[in-house]
Parts: C-alpha cells; sequence; structure tokens
C-alpha cells in the first residue's frame, strides 16, 4: 500500500506540471492584458510600457512561465496584479470558506441521496422509485445559478427565513449559529446536482447487487434483512460509488465558483471570477494549482478507499 502510494505521488508530479503548463499558456495566450485595466487618459505610452516592464508581461511567455515555476518551487504564488498583495495570502483567507462549503455540500448531498438511492432500489418501479429518479434528474439537470436565485426568492426575499448572501451578518459578532444560518441555502444548492447523480448511481448500485446469489443464501440462513442489506448488500455496492465520490470533487470545484457568486460566498471561486476580470494572472494559477492538486489527491483517496471497501483487490507491485 504504501509502495501505491507513493508511486502515485510521484506520477502526480508531472502531471500537476503539464496542468500548470497548459494553464498558463492558456491564461496568457488570452486577449488584452492586465495593464490595460488601469489604463486612465492621463496615462502617456512611456508609463504604460514601464508599467508592463515592472510586470514583466513584456517577456516572452515561456520565460514568464519559468521565471514563475522556479519562485512557486520556492514557495512564493508572486503578487497579484490587482491589488498587489502576496498572492499566497489572497488565497489563504480564501480556502478555508471554499472547502468549508464544498465539504458540506459533499455531507449534505451523500446524507441525502444514499438512503434514496438504497429505498429507490429496493421499492423499484414503484412510486417512491420514480419520484426519486424524477428529482434525481430534475437535479442535475437544473443550473446551480437557477436554483440560487429561486432559492434567495423563496427563502430570503417572500419567507424570510434565510440571509441572501455574505458568511456572516455584517455588524454581528461571528458566531457558529450565524455560519450555519448563511451556510445552508449555498451548501443545499451546491449538494443538488451531486445527490441527483449519486442517486442514481447508488440506485443502479444496488439493483446489480440485490440480484446476486450470496444475497439469497444469506436471507435463506435466517439473516434478518437489516444485516443482508448493511453489511453485505451494501459494502458490495460501495465500489462504483467511491468511484463517484472521487469525480465530484472537480464538479463541486466548478459549482463553487457559480454559488459563491451568486450568494456573495467570500471563497476562492468569487476570487476566481475577480481575478478573471482583472487579469489577475499570477492568482487565477494559484488557485487552479490548488484545485488542481485537491483533484489529485481525491483520486489517491479514492483508490485507498477501494482496499478499505473491498479488501479482495490487490494493488499491483510493479
Amino acid at each position: 500500500m504504501l509502495k501505491f502510494i507513493l508511486r502515485r505521488i510521484l506520477l502526480a508530479i508531472p502531471v500537476l506540471i503539464g496542468i500548470t503548463l497548459f494553464n498558463f499558456f492558456i491564461i496568457n495566450l488570452a486577449p488584452g492584458n492586465p495593464v490595460e485595466m488601469f489604463i486612465n487618459p492621463s496615462m502617456s505610452q512611456t508609463d504604460i510600457e514601464l508599467r508592463k516592464e515592472q510586470l514583466g508581461i513584456n517577456d516572452p511567455i515561456a520565460i514568464q512561465y519559468f521565471r514563475w515555476l522556479v519562485n512557486l518551487l520556492h514557495g512564493d504564488f508572486g503578487y497579484s496584479y490587482s491589488s498587489f498583495e502576496p498572492v499566497a495570502k489572497m488565497v489563504s483567507s480564501r480556502i478555508g470558506p471554499t472547502f468549508l462549503l464544498m465539504g458540506s455540500s459533499l455531507l449534505i448531498a451523500y446524507l441525502v441521496a444514499v438512503p434514496i438511492g438504497i429505498l429507490s432500489a429496493r421499492k423499484q418501479y414503484s412510486w417512491l422509485d420514480y419520484t426519486a429518479t424524477s428529482f434525481s434528474f430534475l437535479g442535475v439537470s437544473i443550473p446551480n445559478f437557477i436554483l440560487g436565485l429561486v432559492g434567495i426568492y423563496v427563502f430570503s426575499l417572500t419567507l424570510k427565513w434565510l440571509p441572501t448572501s455574505g458568511m456572516y451578518t455584517l455588524g454581528k459578532n461571528e458566531t457558529i449559529g450565524d455560519l450555519l444560518l448563511h451556510m445552508i441555502m449555498p451548501a443545499c444548492i451546491l449538494a443538488t446536482a451531486s445527490a441527483g447523480s449519486m442517486v442514481r448511481y447508488v440506485r443502479s448500485s444496488v439493483l446489480e447487487v440485490l440480484g446476486q446469489d450470496y444475497l439469497r443464501t444469506a436471507r435463506a440462513k435466517g439473516i434478518s434483512e437489516f444485516v443482508v442489506m448493511n453489511r453485505h448488500a451494501l459494502r458490495n455496492a460501495m465500489i462504483p460509488i467511491i468511484t463517484v465520490v472521487g469525480l465530484d470533487v472537480p464538479l463541486l470545484f466548478g459549482g463553487a465558483v457559480v454559488t459563491e457568486q451568486v450568494f456573495g460566498w467570500p471563497g476562492m471561486g468569487q476570487l476566481m471570477i475577480q481575478s478573471i476580470g482583472s487579469r489577475d494572472y499570477p492568482t487565477l494559477m494559484a488557485i487552479n494549482l490548488i484545485a488542481a492538486v485537491a483533484v489529485l489527491l481525491a483520486n489517491l483517496l479514492t483508490d485507498i478507499a477501494y482496499a478499505v471497501a473491498d479488501p479482495s483487490i490487490k494493488y499491483s507491485k510493479g
């Protein structure tokens, strides 16, 4: 197991380099440059060129990339082109809220989807099955920003149960209760797509397991239905479900960008939108790198979870 983990980490290094290379060139090939965002009528062409020289964007793209990569290896993400703050400081203040929102939405999605998927499989072709399947398709199909706007209108503006945006109420003490109140709606909205897809995966996986001979044998031995379902059926049905958990991380990052913007959640998604608008290349590169590391780490943990869920799985020694 340890050799497998080390091998996966070593393989992740060239993947990360490739991701940084691709993102850097794509971002820098976009039309315009950061200096254009700050040009005013009083600035002369000499001032503009001087500013470009200070930012280093007059250098060839390859030189810019290797300079950024060398600084990164020294733990330096550079400085923001828009606020001139250290990028590491900006991202560190945003990474906590984003992972809190993603973790909460992932927990909500699976707490809702796994029981519903199991019930849907056990009650196949019943009204419960059709209802669960229909709502799962709706959850996957409706975009986050539509659900967010509807949620704000219904629960914030009409019913006045929940706040419209932010992480805490302005002018009040930052308490856990206030945080949870602000987090309910964005976390549930972000969890909707994950829960919708997970219901279908759980249903399909459990249906496949329910038809196996060993479950009929267990029932014939007089084992209770609760033990049959939770100890035998669900454990074997978890293997394909674990795969979906690993795939949900990049989808959650993409959904968080939209959800944080709609609800004014002060996370990396909101920072990414602001950085795109100001062509803040160093900040965008830092966010992309963190997202890539999170996805690679999620895939590694998924592979390890396979062995925990099914001890019969063996890792290759080659």
